[in-house]
């Protein structure tokens, strides 16, 4: 790697949503009771799509350097120096961070304009964008962060924020209750990403190199090879498989999924933003930024490939029994997560960032058209309650059908384009039994996701007649943003256009730079031919086809019912997919009840040992004092008041032997002088 191009403007696309978070946050009562919600709107939006313009203006530039310099720092001051170790708040921008921060400030600032129609009704309008945009500084610093320790600090800044908005309707306890889940989940994932940047540390400090700035991670890390590390586990091993449990927690995979679907509690540009842009693919990020690292350990990688393959198709399947329209869509955001970290896993890392691009855009469109219907129906999410909604809610629906279609891999929709690849990818590296899954997983999206359209658009209203009274298009601040992201999930997988149709893969070629180490290179490119990735995606589209069918008889026709269908598919075995595999409730015994029951335990030992012992021996020291309030009064005190009187009576009688009279003074020395000569003359005899 070259030297870095040194820059100013990076700090400027992060410093932008920090002063919109602050002025909101600080002054957003005043400001909104003084000059109305539009200022806050103006604010909350303005900085983002600032920030978005600055990110091109810096895209315009890297692009038009050489390949091997598109690398820009910018290094703001010294964080710490201790141990040998110096960090400094810098930023780092290349081709990977900058197209996650396009990702970030581009879909962002549109779900920032349509908030600003979404939530026009809410008191706390000025809170909400505060939040906002605090979450999009934090994901800033994550993606842009030159070393470990700061991308950590956007790590749990994300967090944080996803806390506040997620139960930002506070007032409704299970709101707040999803916030917590989001919160303490996160923390056990957190906990081993942790301990990985300890132990990497720990292990380039032994190699004389003790760093966590990515690019020295990167020159050193080499060094690591090899190096027995812990639970039977090689060095690398250990610290990258505790860097994916981390993961798992932020991207939702399998076992740590489980906060995501009741993140649905929260507005919904929140679950947008979080699932389409942002926090959600923190975990994407942060395997290919430390590709270099997982390419030295196939273990990892193949649990990584593994764990997202089997979480795409579970939670594929949790997908197609859902009523609820933003449910459906979560349980669609993990599995495709799934399909991200399966390419991480079998090494196709440019295929990983295209599917979170285009995902980004599609998904995105999905979560705010359900947004925009959930608006018009009047805070509905169940779908058996909507139905017919296509004739009233045009845009909505049409945007809404092509983000649909790309998700479930049409061409030529965005989806078809980044979803095939991984497939590809994943049966050409020789994972067969990853790619059954995943190819199986795909055709389950298709099912659950024309279920959902068939439900909401088709059919006859199945809501009451107010609802069906105030039925309407969202305003434009929310309509011209579906017709945005419309286009973008079907134009938005041309920047990498599968081989038999041209050789045009720019996102890949500016990616490259990125995924340069020596052991990224070692997995390769795999030669596959025209003909067999024609057979694939014929494969890929026809597992889609199946799957609309299947919904388009069963939702549309009417052909199939869909409750003669669960009973003949096993009706226990219906209701066990129903209730999401009962994950929760086998959390909940497992390990949330055990946990109560050892605080409740702590709580009665606290209560009747500790505070036994405590009042023990607080009363000892009472009857302590008592009886040396006893000893003193009577024993001390006697002894003290014996001593003057003694010494008074004796005073008394011995102070009456002087009587201030000369002569009788000399007349007693007279007496005395005579005594003495009287006592020796007899003494002579």
């Amino acid at each position: 790697m070259e030297n870095p191009v040194s820059v100013d403007f990076i700090r400027w696309i992060i410093l932008l949503p920090l002063a919109g978070a602050a002025i909101n946050l600080l002054l957003g009562p005043w400001i909104q009771r003084k000059l109305g919600k539009g200022a806050i709107a103006l604010i909350g939006c303005g900085v983002v799509l600032a920030a978005c313009a600055i990110a091109v203006s810096g895209f315009l530039q890297m692009v038009a350097l050489p390949p091997g310099r598109r690398f820009m720092l910018d290094d703001l001051w010294v964080w710490m120096n201790v141990g040998g170790m110096k960090l400094d708040i810098a930023f780092w921008l290349d081709p990977l961070s900058m197209v996650m921060t396009l990702i970030v400030t581009g879909v962002g600032g549109v779900i920032h304009i349509y908030s600003t129609g979404y939530m026009h009704d809410d008191d706390s309008f000025w809170r909400f964008f505060g939040w906002l945009n605090l979450f999009t500084f934090a994901m800033l610093v994550l993606v842009l962060g030159d070393n470990l320790w700061l991308m950590f600090v956007g790590w749990e800044g994300v967090g944080l924020c996803s806390f506040a908005l997620i139960g930002f309707w506070h007032k409704v306890l299970a709101n707040t209750t999803a916030g917590n889940k989001a919160f303490i989940v996160n923390r056990v994932g957190d906990w081993a990403f942790v301990i990985a940047l300890y132990t990497l540390y720990w292990g380039l400090s032994s190699v004389d190199h003790p760093t966590l700035v990515i690019r020295e991670v990167a020159q050193w890390s080499h060094l690591l090879a090899g190096r027995p590390g812990y639970l039977g586990l090689s060095l690398v091993s250990f610290i990258t498989l505790m860097m994916f449990i981390g993961a798992t927690g932020k991207s939702a995979q399998i076992p740590l999924y489980v906060w995501l679907p009741d993140a649905m509690a929260g507005p919904t540009p929140v679950s947008a933003l979080i699932h389409a842009a942002t926090m959600v693919t923190a975990g994407i990020y942060m395997a290919c930024r430390l590709n270099f690292l997982f390419s030295m350990a196939p273990d990892t990688m193949l649990v990584v490939a593994t764990i997202g393959a089997l979480t795409a198709f579970f939670a594929a399947t949790i997908g197609i029994a859902q009523n609820d329209i933003k449910k459906v869509l979560a349980y669609s955001t993990v599995s495709q997560l799934g399909y991200m970290f399966t390419a991480v896993g079998v090494g196709a890392y440019a295929a990983s960032v295209f599917h979170l691009m285009t995902h980004a855009f599609f998904k995105a469109c999905l979560f705010l058209g359900a947004g925009s219907v959930i608006h018009a129906m009047g805070g509905e999410q169940d779908m058996r309650k909507m139905g017919g909604l296509r004739k009233r809610m045009p845009i909505t629906f049409w945007t809404f059908l092509a983000a649909t279609l790309a998700i479930c891999g049409f061409p030529p929709f965005a989806g078809f384009m980044s979803k095939d690849e991984i497939l590809l990818q994943a049966f050409a590296r020789g994972h067969q039994l990853i790619w059954a899954l995943t190819y199986a997983a795909a055709g389950l999206t298709s099912f659950y996701m024309f279920r959902q359209v068939y439900m909401t658009f088709f059919g006859e209203f199945r809501g009451t007649r107010e609802q069906e009274h105030h039925l309407h298009e969202s305003p434009l601040s929310m309509s011209s943003v579906l017709i945005v992201l419309g286009v973008l999930s079907v134009v938005g997988g041309g920047v990498m256009l599968p081989g038999y149709l041209a050789d045009f893969k720019p996102l890949e070629d500016f990616l490259k730079p990125v995924f340069s180490s020596e052991f990224t290179r070692r997995l390769g490119e795999v030669p596959i031919s025209h003909g067999s990735e024609i057979a694939f995606s014929a494969l890929a589209v026809a597992m889609a086809l199946a799957g609309w069918f299947v919904a388009d008889l069963m939702y549309r026709r009417k052909v199939l019912n869909p409750e003669t269908f669960a009973a003949l598919f096993n009706g226990e075995l219906y209701r066990v997919v129903l209730e999401k595999y009962y994950v929760d409730e086998i959390y909940q015994a497992v390990i949330v009840n055990p946990y109560l029951m050892l605080c409740r335990m702590a709580g009665w030992f606290d209560a009747n040992i500790i505070d036994a012992l405590v009042n023990l021996s607080a009363l000892v020291v009472v009857y302590a004092s008592w009886l040396s309030g006893l000893f003193d009064a009577y024993v001390v005190d006697g002894l003290v008041n014996l001593t003057s009187n003694v010494t008074l009576d004796f005073g008394g009688r011995v102070r009456r032997l002087q009587t201030g009279s000369i002569n009788g003074y000399l007349y007693a020395i007279l007496a005395g002088v005579m005594f003495i000569l009287l006592v020796r003359a007899m003494l002579r005899v």
